[in-house]
This record gives C-alpha cells, sequence and structure tokens, in this order.
C-alpha cells in the first residue's frame, strides 16, 4: 500500500470534515445570531465543542479513516454514513440533557442537516482527489512480483484489493516455469528485475519475491543491489508448508515466533486498560443504578412468585474455570433450570420475567462478577457448563473463546447472535463473531459494544426474550 498517499488522503478528509463542521456552525450561529445572555452564548459555544468532540471520537471509534477503509470510496462512504447516524444519536442525547437551555431550533437544525451535506460533499471530493492522482503516473507506485507461483498469484489479487496509486507491472520468472496464461505479463527472468524497475519512470517501486533465497540463492544478490538502486524489496514467505491457516507473526528480539491468532490482550498493559474500565463500569452500576433497582426488582419478584431474587448458575469462564453467574430471577422455580436453555414464550417465565430478560435487565446482576473479576463488561457470553461441554464437541473453535472473560455483552450479541441456539449455524456464528472479538480487542471496541447494546436494548432486539 502506498502509505505517503493513503495517509495524505487521511489527514485531508479529516481536516476537511472539520472545517465544514465548524463552518456550518459558524454560519448558523451568524444567521441566527440576535441579542443572547453569557450564559446562553456559552451554551452555543460548549454545544459547538461538544459536536466536534463527538464527532472525533465516534469517526475514530468508527474507524472511518482507517487504511482499509479509506482505500474504497465504497467502504469509506458506509462508513461515514454509518458514523454520522451514530454521532446525530449522541448529539440528541446530549440536546435531550440540556432542553432546558434555550437553544435556537434553526441553529439546531441548520448545522445537523448542513454537517450532513457537508459530508456527502467532501466524500465526492475524495473520489475526485484520489481519481486524480491514479490518473498521474509519475505519482504512481509500480510493482514488480518475483516468481510465478500459487504465492505470487494470491499476492498479486490482495494487492490489487488492497493499494490505491499502485500498477502491478508483471511477473519475473524462469521460462521453464510458466505453464500457462497469467493475468500480468512476464516481464523477463528474475535476474532482470533490477534493470526492468530502474527504467519505470516513477517515485516508488517495489519488488516483491515470492521465492525464499534458499530456494534461489540469487535473490540475496538482488536484495542488496535493490537497496543501492533505492528501490524497496520485500519478501513474501510460503508458510503453507508448515501450517494451514493464517498466522500471526511476533519477534523475541531477532527472532520470528509464528501463533495462528493476535490476542492483543496478551500485553499486559491492555489487560490492565480493561480491567480498570471494567471496573469504572461495574462500579458507577451498581452504586448508581443497582442501588436502587435490586430493592424494586426485588419487591416485584416476590409479589408474583415464591423464591429467592437472584438466580445463581455455575457457569464456565476464562480458561474454562466454572463461576457463579448472578442474575434477576425471570423463571418460577423449576428443575430444569441448570439443565434445559430458556426458549421463546417459554412457560417458565414469569410475567416481570419476560419484561426483565426482554430488556436485558436480568442481567444487571452481573456488574457484581464484573468487578470481582469472574467476568469483563464486554467479552463472550457465558454458558452453562452442560452446555459448554456439548458445544465443544459440536464446534472445535468454540472453547478458543474461553481465552477471554466472559462479557455481559458481546460483539455476538450486538450482531444479532443472542437467545436461543437452535440450529449449527447459530452457534458458529456466534465463535465467529467472538474469535474476531478476541483477536481485534480495543478499549474503543468495547465501548463501541457498549453503545450499541444500549442502542439495541432501547429499539428493540427480536432476539431478546
Amino acid at each position: 500500500m502506498n502509505r505517503s498517499f493513503v495517509g495524505f488522503l487521511q489527514r485531508t478528509t479529516i481536516g476537511m470534515d472539520l472545517f465544514m463542521l465548524n463552518l456550518v456552525i459558524l454560519l448558523a450561529y451568524t444567521f441566527k445570531r440576535g441579542y443572547m445572555s453569557h450564559d446562553v452564548f456559552n451554551s452555543y459555544l460548549f454545544l459547538g465543542l461538544f459536536l466536534n468532540l463527538s464527532w472525533i471520537i465516534v469517526s475514530w471509534s468508527s474507524r472511518v479513516y482507517a487504511e482499509k477503509n479509506i482505500i474504497s470510496f465504497e467502504i469509506f462512504s458506509k462508513k461515514t454514513m454509518r458514523a454520522f447516524i451514530l454521532w446525530l444519536c449522541v448529539v440528541l442525547i446530549y440536546l435531550f440533557f440540556l432542553r432546558q437551555v434555550i437553544l435556537s431550533r434553526f441553529f439546531i437544525i441548520a448545522t445537523l442537516i448542513g454537517f450532513a451535506a457537508s459530508l456527502l460533499i467532501n466524500r465526492f471530493s475524495y473520489l475526485i482527489i484520489a481519481n486524480y492522482f491514479r490518473s498521474r503516473e509519475h505519482l504512481g507506485r509500480k510493482i514488480i512480483i518475483l516468481g510465478y507461483n500459487d504465492i505470487a498469484k494470491r499476492l498479486a489479487t490482495y494487492l490489487e484489493e488492497d493499494t490505491i496509486n499502485s500498477q502491478i507491472v508483471g511477473y519475473c520468472e524462469e521460462p521453464e516455469n510458466i505453464h500457462e496464461l497469467s493475468n500480468y505479463p512476464i516481464l523477463g527472468n528474475i535476474s532482470d528485475a533490477l534493470q526492468m524497475s530502474k527504467n519505470l519512470d516513477v517515485n516508488e517501486v517495489e519488488i516483491y519475491s515470492t521465492i525464499a533465497p534458499e530456494q534461489n540463492p540469487g535473490i540475496y544478490e538482488l536484495m542488496q543491489k535493490a537497496d543501492l538502486e533505492c528501490i524497496r524489496f520485500r519478501l513474501v514467505p510460503d508458510l503453507s508448508y508448515f501450517i494451514k491457516t493464517p498466522v500471526h507473526i511476533d519477534y523475541l528480539k531477532d527472532m520470528p515466533v509464528l501463533s495462528i491468532r493476535s490476542e492483543p490482550l496478551e500485553d499486559i498493559n491492555e489487560r490492565v486498560k480493561k480491567r480498570t474500565f471494567d471496573v469504572l463500569v461495574s462500579a458507577f452500576a451498581i452504586i448508581f443504578i443497582l442501588s436502587w433497582l435490586v430493592p424494586i426488582v426485588s419487591i416485584l419478584i416476590l409479589l408474583e412468585s415464591r423464591g429467592p431474587i437472584f438466580f445463581v448458575q455455575e457457569r464456565t469462564g476464562k480458561n474454562n474455570k466454572p463461576f457463579r453467574c448472578l442474575k434477576f430471577r425471570s423463571m418460577k422455580v423449576n428443575k430444569e433450570a441448570n439443565e434445559k436453555q430458556a426458549t421463546r414464550n417459554d412457560s417458565r417465565f414469569t410475567r416481570i420475567g419476560k419484561f426483565m430478560r426482554r430488556t436485558s435487565i436480568d442481567e444487571f446482576p452481573q456488574f457484581f462478577n464484573v468487578l470481582k473479576g469472574e467476568m469483563s463488561v464486554v467479552g463472550p457470553r457465558p454458558h452453562m457448563v452442560r452446555h459448554t461441554e456439548d458445544y465443544s464437541k459440536i464446534e472445535k473453535q468454540y472453547m478458543i473463546r474461553q481465552f477471554l472473560k466472559p462479557g455481559i455483552t458481546g460483539w455476538a450479541q450486538v450482531n444479532g447472535f443472542r437467545g436461543e441456539i437452535k440450529e449449527k449455524v447459530q452457534l458458529r456464528k456466534r465463535i465467529e463473531h467472538d474469535i474476531w472479538y478476541l483477536e481485534n480487542w480495543s478499549l474503543w471496541l468495547d465501548l463501541k459494544i457498549v453503545f450499541l447494546t444500549v442502542y439495541n436494548t432501547f429499539r428493540g432486539d427480536k432476539n431478546a426474550f
């Protein structure tokens, strides 16, 4: 990927979006400006600062300007639209809590509509800028691939999908190794690669070698000569001889270490961040929500059915260790509670239990589990011990999710994979989302999942019952 060009696009689009947002705010304020008290002026000022800060946070957490998203106009536009809707919800919530302050409706509506229009204009401007640079040959980057094999063909496909302002010139390979027509021309022998690179009139040339130096000792000499000619030389090793799945590469000093997946939470600093987030959120929930929610729910539960207020069930946690998971009791006391999975319209549900499950209120006591360190605010949902044993036999990758602490909510849940598991594909999708979360964890992702959980609760989730 031409990182300098992508970096230019990132800086340009971020700057243009923030510039247009503030221009819209200034114009709306100018048209509406009249006599206003000092307090009202401060309200407009704080609103403007909030609009900027909230857009920065929302766009950052939504990865609107990420490298992988910004190289595609379609993906970039979709990410922008989703971020704007999310930002709009945040702004409306902010305005709801400031309803006692008199703010001009014209100012608010004009700012929101104006920013939406400016984002649309900026995206078309982005398209024009990107196409301009793509059309300038001397500003582009040329790529030559050494070798014509399965790895080389896959590399060409990936480069086509993941590059901007770049062009694959062709392959360099010995004639006796060519047995089929190729999508790109065969430029010549491997030894001709450097001379061909120098003949290309562009700022950047890169050579990707899918041939290991051990297979062709001449690769070492090419690497050294490429440095002298200011041509970047990259090796693409074929790891399929050792492992058939994608791998993550770390370094222990100068020693490469291969692992099947990336796990950000293996880093002690990242674990401290997540635990700090868990403690703060759970403490807030216990002090400001559960302190009054427990007495109210307790009375409602006891008025409808006899039995305990809390339902305590042994579930599997991190590293497959069991723990006692807390919930508000949503069912009548029954002998099948630890054996039978809850189903839609389950006859065991109480009336208050149906409401609690639909709104996820029954899960709130799990903040005590989070504070104790048995669970996390965000993570794979914990299953009954028996279900863990059963599911692990059905899906081989199931136990990977047990590398993490279970969560009150999770990536699978906000993507619609919650509730009763009737089919194998539902279990597989849930596992795929849990593993994706494990491999891509970040604090921003946790915040995003928490926000989506709250949003889905108010919107209503068809799988919540």
